[in-house]
């Protein structure tokens, strides 16, 4: 469920304005619900969100993007008003994606804090270009202003779904409904661009209002709630101390996060968690072995890992395994000792997913590895459409077929 751009919505209406929301996630012709929309409707502005660029997906890619300017092409048939980009694809490669749509505008921080600001510049007919938040293309030139800094503790209640989207779809389709609880993640992944999207300083809920956001959740029929934080138990003590305020309160909602990290594992949080209501958790760790671990900058390594295994065997809750095969000094070997993890570690009744390969975006550090190792001859600017990172030292048809072997042994 689209939780932030129905954070914005509901912020841009309760600043004055009135507001058309258009889900097209279940549209078989997305062109045809755009047009009878603005063919009834002529909006002063039209904001549209983006939450990802592609599918991570090396086996069968998919750039997202490319069927925005189908949606564009469609919106300047019948508006010539303004268009505004927002959502969590954007502080990646903004220029690029201003450029690639023939967009002027966009949203790069809090869209629920900056753009009804935006609004408000606009409806007085003056230029929002020192807006922070804000980037623009004009007479063909790139403008950006940084979000306003921002840490401390942040309100991140639920918006009303049900006022936005169709929410039966949704739930039709085993969809989880979305609740955060903080923003910023104090781990540096090679790969990862959570810190270019939210910034460098924990921004965190009040345990007591994301209890409460579950509680209100439950209590209008949406009781399959996922965390869906960058890392849910970091830091560990906002994470305890909202589990704590959950396992005192009769909500009846079945709660989930697949956003694990094995640093901060321990019998006390999991145990809290079952209390909690949590159904399901899930534990990214990418890798069993040490080497490509301190490749991937992870802050963990394999001992933490098997200690973490340990634990999850000792308790009932469900867990489902994420690895990430193929990052930099994989080879053979590596790949061979976190298919043995799995499959003697992991409880037969869990979930073991692996992943192939690792997307490369501009500004991170796997892209200044790559560019080194001489993989990457590509400009920043020609990285929008998929671009992905394998090992030089693990070939990759091989890769896949122990993959598949194990999973003849272990489905």
């Amino acid at each position: 469920m689209p939780i932030g751009a129905c954070m914005v919505a509901e912020a841009v209406e309760e600043s004055g304005h009135q507001v058309e929301f258009l889900d097209l996630m279940f549209a078989s012709d997305p062109s045809v619900i755009i047009q009878r929309k603005l063919q009834s409707v002529q909006p002063d502005v039209i904001g549209i969100s983006v939450r990802n660029i592609d599918n991570n997906d090396i086996q069968s890619p998919r750039f997202f993007i490319k069927e925005l300017l189908t949606v564009m092409k469609i919106i300047r048939r019948f508006y010539s008003g303004e268009v505004v980009l927002g959502g969590s694809a954007l502080p990646i490669m903004p220029e690029e994606l201003l450029r690639f749509t023939g967009i002027s505008w966009a949203c790069l921080g809090d869209g629920e804090k900056f753009f009804p600001e935006f609004l408000v510049r606009l409806s007085r007919v003056e230029l929002p270009g020192d807006l922070p938040g804000m980037a623009w293309i004009k007479d063909g030139k790139f403008g950006y202003n940084p979000p306003s800094a921002s840490e401390g503790k942040k309100s991140f209640r639920s918006p009303d779904f049900m006022r936005w989207i169709d929410v039966k779809a949704y739930l039709s389709r085993m969809s989880t409904v979305p609740l955060q609880t903080k923003l910023v993640c104090h781990f540096k992944c090679i790969y990862c661009t959570y810190r270019k999207i939210e910034g460098t300083h924990y921004r965190l809920s009040d345990p007591a209002e994301a209890a409460d956001a579950v509680l209100s959740l439950s209590r209008r029929g949406l009781r399959h709630i996922e965390f869906v934080d960058n890392v849910f138990n970091s830091p560990y003590e906002h994470a305890m101390s909202i589990c704590e305020c959950l396992a005192g309160l009769k909500h009846g909602a079945s709660l989930q996060s697949l956003e694990l990290n094995p640093l901060y594992i321990d019998d006390e949080l999991i145990a809290v968690m079952e209390r909690a209501g949590f159904s399901g958790i899930g534990i990214t760790v990418e890798s069993a072995s040490d080497v490509v671990l301190e490749g991937l900058r992870k802050g963990f390594d394999a001992s933490h890992v098997y200690r973490s295994a340990e634990i999850i065997k000792r308790h009932s809750l469900p867990c489902v395994w994420i690895f990430m095969l193929g990052g930099p000094y994989e080879t053979k070997q590596t790949v061979t000792e976190t298919l043995n993890f799995a499959e003697n570690y992991i409880r037969p009744r869990d979930v073991a997913f692996f992943g192939s390969g690792i997307r490369i975006y501009p500004g991170t550090e796997l892209e200044s590895l790559a560019r080194r190792q001489g993989f990457l001859l590509l400009t920043p600017k020609e990285m929008l459409e998929p671009v992905f990172y394998l090992s030089p030292s693990v070939e990759y048809s091989w890769m896949q077929k122990q993959i598949k072997t194990f999973m003849c042994k272990h489905m």
